[in-house]
């Protein structure tokens, strides 16, 4: 298959791009033009062909999607962790520009082709809004409830993609936590209570590579988490990221008591389409402790108190409740 792959350097694109290369697709990544994503380009020179732009550009996204049999859409601004620096929630109308504006320069572009390609759209699981005092798990059919900017965006979208005649598939995707050395403040803003779904970002990568090859998905809404394996309360991921990271489980009073939106999934159908489910928070907990190596994490574990303060620091709800 001819693949255009947008946000292929993020987090899941490149997991994603590994899987389709893997596969033996031919890829085309889009992507805009930074130092980190240059670097990654690098890895994968004389394999997949990389056109470099912005969404908000009609002539950018027009050339990307020439000659495609299917367009994969990860490009988004998310509210934490965003490689640009900038949340959504930051900046919601610079936001948006790129989330909404974006994806119907894509939708508009697809659609100009002689033989429109067909369209996965990377969705995620916080479209649910608050469930936690709803039974697990979520499915498919459940009604979408804006949150934020961020999901507003999704759910703007994901309306966009279903009206636009195309063939279409929406993933709403679990938590995928990056295999990266890095603390987010976010971390506070989810209750050590709060149910969440992890799914680890290689499985996500083969979830999406196989959905490219599928008859059965499209015109479906899927939703991408690890499974029963990976149905977690927040405190257990929270207290291995931070004792893998050197630092200990840090009080409960930094983290908020207002519920998050996350919750379990109902993943049969997607497994069942798409066999994609292979690792647990287990194996992204090794994956973390190999990038680490034991010289970072002993570096830490030295000045842990300092570490452990700077972090407490960065929780509003701990300076809060010690002030």
């Amino acid at each position: 298959m001819k693949v255009l792959l947008t946000g292929a350097f993020g987090n899941i694109g490149t997991s994603t791009l590994t899987e389709l290369l893997a596969q033996g697709h031919d890829v085309r990544c889009f992507d805009v033009r930074t130092p980190a994503n240059v670097k990654a380009a690098r890895r994968v020179e004389g394999k997949a062909e990389v056109v470099w732009g912005d969404l908000r550009r009609p002539e950018d996204v027009n050339a990307a999607a020439v000659d495609r049999d299917v367009v994969v859409h990860l490009a988004f601004i998310i509210p934490k962790l965003s490689v640009t620096g900038t949340g959504t929630e930051d900046r919601p109308d610079w936001s948006r520009e790129i989330n909404v504006g974006g994806t119907r320069n894509l939708l508009a572009a697809i659609q100009a082709q002689p033989e429109p390609p067909k369209l996965i759209f990377s969705s995620t699981l916080h479209v649910y809004g608050l469930t936690q005092d709803q039974p697990p798990v979520r499915t498919a059919a459940d009604p979408v409830v804006v949150t934020d900017h961020y999901t507003a965006h999704k759910i703007e979208c994901e309306r966009m993609i279903r009206a636009s005649g195309l063939d279409w598939c929406i993933l709403r995707l679990g938590a995928v936590l990056p295999i990266a050395i890095k603390l987010d403040p976010g971390m506070f803003d989810v209750p050590l209570s709060n149910r969440i779904e992890f799914v680890h970002t290689r499985d996500v990568g083969l979830a999406i590579a196989n959905a490219v090859s599928s008859d059965a998905i499209w015109g479906r809404v899927l939703l991408i988490g690890g499974g029963e394996k990976c149905q977690l309360l927040y405190h257990q991921i929270a207290e291995r990221v931070l004792n893998v990271a050197g630092v200990g489980m840090l009080p409960a009073e930094a983290f908020s008591k207002t519920p998050f939106a996350t919750d379990w999934l109902d993943t049969v159908e997607s497994q069942n389409l798409l066999k994609y489910q292979h690792r647990c928070f287990d194996d992204w907990v090794h994956d973390m402790s190999a990038l680490m190596g034991d010289w970072r994490r002993n570096l830490i574990r030295t000045f842990r108190p300092i570490v452990r303060r700077y972090l407490l620091g960065k929780s509003p709800y701990y300076r809060a409740a010690n002030a």
